[in-house]
């Protein structure tokens, strides 16, 4: 009989999944498919649209081509892409081992989203959400089958990330602990486990400091320049809060900001300079100004 799961690259190992889901193909989800692609995986994105998807396939073929560009030696860019499909049918998650959920940070979206992955997934076949704040086990809880649900929170920009928090919900079966592990090692990235929690370990750190950074702008204690040069400088941050926050998107920090007020309470109360920002449509990197212009 024939193994499923060696069905990408010759030579994978028979423990990781070889043929991969993402929903959404977005930045974060081009990036995701990329990073399976670059390990061997034979990939499908679905997007909500034809549009979509086609945004979705040049997101992922430009992803790839900086990747061979930048290490010739890491693989043939036509034989990568030959295995990457886009697609707007959940019914190409069907043959699928693992499925990847990455549409916005909503809750009511992302459960519609995992409900509608999980219509058209066998059972066992592992399905995860790339959250990077909503609680685990409460997107579970909307699932018929909420053993085989994990959080897979990647890092942005996917393809430079050494990063991969996994997260693991109260009803996730305990062997997908270390098969995750072995995922993440496998896509070149190192894992930290964490219990389900808001905001994990990585978001509600980030955005504690990010906050703290958006109020000392508020108010005037020093510039948004030299207070992200005082984190990069004097901690060894690789980027300061605030172009951090430019890069990931204002109204992504909002909303999570907003998610773990509600669940921990005034600490993490967004400041009104975010609020405004993104009322007015600065979102950061993607809209050409955040808390820097990016024009």
């Amino acid at each position: 009989m024939n193994n499923p799961m060696a069905a990408g690259r010759p030579g994978l190992p028979s423990s990781f999944p070889a043929r991969v889901g993402v929903l959404g193909g977005g930045r974060m989800g081009a990036g995701i498919a990329h990073g399976f692609l670059v390990s061997g995986a034979e990939v499908v994105v679905v997007e909500r649209d034809e549009a979509s998807a086609q945004t979705a396939r040049e997101r992922v073929e430009a992803s790839a081509a900086k990747t061979i560009e930048r290490d010739p030696g890491g693989g043939n860019l036509d034989e990568m892409l030959s295995r990457l499909r886009v697609s707007v049918d959940y019914q190409e998650f069907a043959e699928r081992q693992l499925v990847v959920e990455a549409v916005p940070e909503d809750w009511a979206l992302k459960v519609a989203a995992l409900r509608k992955v999980e219509d058209h997934i066998r059972p066992g076949t592992v399905l995860a959400s790339n959250t990077s704040s909503l609680s685990v086990s409460g997107l579970a809880e909307e699932l018929a089958r909420p053993q085989d649900f994990l959080g897979l929170h990647f890092f942005n920009p996917v393809p430079a990330s050494a990063l991969i928090e996994v997260v693991i919900g109260k009803q996730t079966r305990p062997e997908l602990i270390e098969q995750a592990r072995g995922w993440v090692q496998e896509l070149g990235k190192t894992a930290v486990v964490v219990n389900d929690a808001p905001g994990f370990a990585s978001s509600r750190l980030g955005v504690a400091i990010a906050l703290e950074a958006m109020r000392m702008v508020e108010e005037g204690v020093a510039s948004a320049e030299d207070i992200d040069n005082a984190m990069v400088l004097g901690y060894k941050h690789p980027t300061g809060p605030l172009r951090t926050t430019d890069i990931v998107g204002l109204d992504v920090r909002l909303g999570i900001a907003t998610y773990l007020h509600e669940t921990l309470g005034e600490r993490f109360a967004p400041p009104q300079i975010l609020r405004d920002k993104v009322a007015r449509g600065e979102h950061g990197r993607k809209t050409g100004r955040g808390f820097f212009d990016w024009n």
